[in-house]
């Protein structure tokens, strides 16, 4: 059938019943990313395919890895310098229409990861069947992006499952499940994962006919009245979590399916344009840079053998309960030290609760817990191969503790502290083996934040080093190796943020004031909530660490309430009343108008911050410093980073407007040094190097 033709990205069969598979195998790379090369080849096999008119055609892939992980990111990247985008959007519209036309049965299967583009070339076969296996994940995340779908995907899913079940899939970008893309209709069926061709092969025989109510379902709500209604209710609901101004996506992808037709053109027509369009604004482009980022910071680990088998932690509370809970979560032998059961006991009950979350069935939570052992003798200090010290903030407390544990280590073993601002060279003047020590600093709540901060100090081995890069990695983590200078990177950058915002509220400026200003600038959270969900004990136990180093003061008003037992969340009352784990804001008066440099006030010193830490190399270079702020912090992702906002403001303009913040509100305003390095000007690349 395919005599004559050779294709470097697809593997192609024909067997005895007229069956055609195609195998998706990209050249070169451990993972499937469809790039214009596999596109021009699956273009050449299809146009074969409708002319042979095979039994049947079933689409796989060849990698253990998955599916697909999606389009070939950095081609897009070079599409968008060259102006090409929408160009290219049509290229593989054109091939994946011609795949859902072909004149014979389509089933596509899959395993592990489908992802955007993946996703995108299984919606355009007849039929999908999915591998019923932990990791098969089916998704449309370009939303993360700064885009949306556009080989199809906006036009499609909606008709396949109905609107009021795609629309959400394609504006979280949240992957589905095997099962869970069946019970949406995304997948016509599931199977063991070692039977998945042959069930593939069964379905292509015997096509599974959808349901009826299925196939009301999205007909009716794609109806052009229920469109016109829907359409500004869902934009409502998009509005509530996220800014048109900051995300423009998600809302450009409501109004194509408003627009949207009966007609597959119109709707890929309406689709390319939007792409294009997105593709071309500076949220894109900072969020594609961020991707990059995310991607360098997975990678800093990888080809190195962490040796680290067995983890013992002390301190129970919950930094250091819930980073035990992981560990164990994630595989690795872990001990939980603490001065009695009692205090120990909460962290397990939290443990079992994470993996009752995350783990589903009953054989893996119990494995989990078996993995995560109390342990208040600490005996497991000698077994361990890494030991984390979480105990409270006090250098003479955590010496002291390192004299006992250090006697007891047996060879290789690592030893690591969570301390959150105390400078590791503080730390280590009475260790033996000061080259084995080093920060490890998680983010609470440990479960949710992806970033740790890898701390160095003077002595510290190159190859520990990158073995705790490895064994963050090998947790799921995403880390970035910083200096240890009070604070390192996220703290010393966070809490200019929160002192100013707490002066601010000191100062009378309401509390829902501040925190809706710092959301319209493009943090997930407000400080005043912020501070409340942290705990006002811990803004200022880091807040009397950090003030004098960074030449700042704790404002009046929190020891007051900390007397008082009002830590803020945690207790439920702080600088907001607490109910259901939510603040109660105060009304603010309508007629109340914040001060024009309100805004600047809260933000402008984390940016100072951040250009000082450059300055001082806490972290090896720019694109490092932006993707720790971003993932330590939440600072605007679509900003790209306190860097990339410097730069994209101009470094004079911002530099100008903190010296005018120092001359009405302080010297604390003034620019730091670093605001003349040349790094600051350069104009950031998107892939991030």
């Amino acid at each position: 059938m395919f005599e004559g033709l050779r294709f470097i990205h697809w593997k192609t069969s024909l067997d005895d019943n007229g069956v055609v598979t195609l195998s998706l195998d990209r050249a070169g790379s451990s993972a499937n990313a469809i790039s214009r090369a596999v596109l021009d080849e699956l273009e050449q096999i299809v146009e074969r395919l409708a002319i042979e008119k095979p039994a049947g055609v079933i689409i796989h892939s060849a990698k253990a890895s998955g599916f697909a992980v999606g389009a070939d990111i950095r081609e897009f990247v070079n599409y968008a310098a060259q102006g090409t985008v929408r160009e290219n959007i049509e290229h593989g519209q054109r091939v994946f229409e011609q795949l859902a036309r072909l004149p014979c049965p389509t089933v596509a299967a899959i395993h592990g990861a489908c992802m955007g583009g993946g996703t995108e070339l299984v919606l355009a076969c007849r039929q999908r069947i999915a591998a019923d296996d932990d990791s098969t994940r089916i998704g449309l995340p370009e939303v993360m992006l700064g885009i949306h779908p556009g080989w199809g995907g906006s036009a499609r899913l909606p008709r396949l499952i109905g609107a009021t079940d795609a629309l959400p899939v394609m504006l979280t970008g949240k992957p589905l499940s095997a099962r869970r893309a069946l019970a949406l209709g995304v997948v016509d069926r599931i199977a063991p994962a070692n039977e998945l061709l042959a069930e593939a092969r069964t379905l292509l025989r015997r096509p599974q006919q959808r349901p009826l109510s299925r196939r009301v379902k999205a007909w009716a709500t794609n109806l052009w009245p229920v469109r016109q209604a829907l359409a500004p209710m869902v934009v409502k609901q998009t509005a509530a979590k996220v800014r048109r101004e900051h995300y423009p996506a998600p809302f450009a992808l409501i109004e194509i399916w408003r627009r949207g037709n009966g007609s597959i053109q119109q709707r890929l027509k309406l689709e390319a344009r939007s792409v294009a369009k997105l593709a071309d604004t500076p949220t894109a482009h900072n969020l594609i840079r961020i991707f990059f980022l995310q991607e360098r910071l997975k990678h800093q680990g990888a080809g190195i053998e962490h040796d680290i088998a067995h983890v013992h932690v002390v301190g129970a509370g919950v930094m250091g309960g819930d980073i035990a809970a992981w560990c164990a979560l994630k595989g690795f032998q872990v001990t939980l030290q603490d001065r009695e059961m009692k205090y120990v006991q909460p962290a397990l009950e939290r443990a079992r609760k994470l993996y009752e979350k995350k783990l589903k069935t009953q054989e893996k939570i119990e494995s989990a817990a078996r993995r995560l052992r109390a342990d208040v003798e600490g005996k497991g200090v000698a077994e361990a191969d890494l030991a984390i010290e979480a105990i409270f903030e006090n250098a003479e407390a955590k010496r002291a503790l390192y004299a006992v544990i250090e006697p007891q280590f047996q060879a290789s073993e690592i030893l690591a502290s969570n301390t959150s601002s105390i400078p590791l060279d503080e730390l280590s003047t009475s260790l033996a083996h000061p080259q084995r020590f080093l920060g490890l600093h998680f983010f609470n709540p440990v479960a949710q934040m992806p970033l740790v901060e890898v701390v160095r100090h003077k002595g510290l081995d190159d190859a520990v080093e990158k073995r705790a890069l490895a064994f963050c990695k090998a947790l799921g983590k995403l880390p970035v190796a910083v200096k240890g200078t009070p604070g390192f990177l996220v703290n010393r950058i966070l809490m200019p943020y929160l002192l100013e915002s707490l002066r601010l509220y000191s100062e009378g400026v309401p509390g829902p004031v501040l925190d809706r200003e710092a959301k319209k600038f493009g943090m997930p959270m407000g400080p005043i909530e912020l501070a409340d969900t942290v705990g006002l004990d811990v803004c200022a136990s880091v807040g009397k660490e950090l003030a004098p180093f960074l030449g700042l003061e704790l404002p009046p008003g929190i020891e007051d309430r900390l007397e008082a037992g009002k830590r803020g969340k945690k207790d439920g009352a702080g600088l907001y009343l607490w109910e259901d784990g939510k603040p109660k804001k105060p009304e603010v008066d309508p007629d109340y108008t914040p001060a024009a440099d309100l805004q600047d006030r809260m933000i402008l010193p984390m940016v100072n911050e951040a250009v000082a830490c450059l300055a001082e190399n806490v972290v090896d270079d720019a694109d490092l410093l932006d993707a720790g702020v971003i993932f330590g912090t939440g600072f605007a992702p679509f900003r790209g980073g306190p860097i990339a906002y410097a730069r994209s403001e101009g470094v004079e303009a911002l530099k100008g407007r903190l010296e005018k913040l120092a001359r009405v509100h302080g010297i604390r305003f003034t620019p730091k040094a670093g605001w003349d390095l040349p790094e600051l000007r350069e104009s950031p690349r998107l892939d991030a190097g």
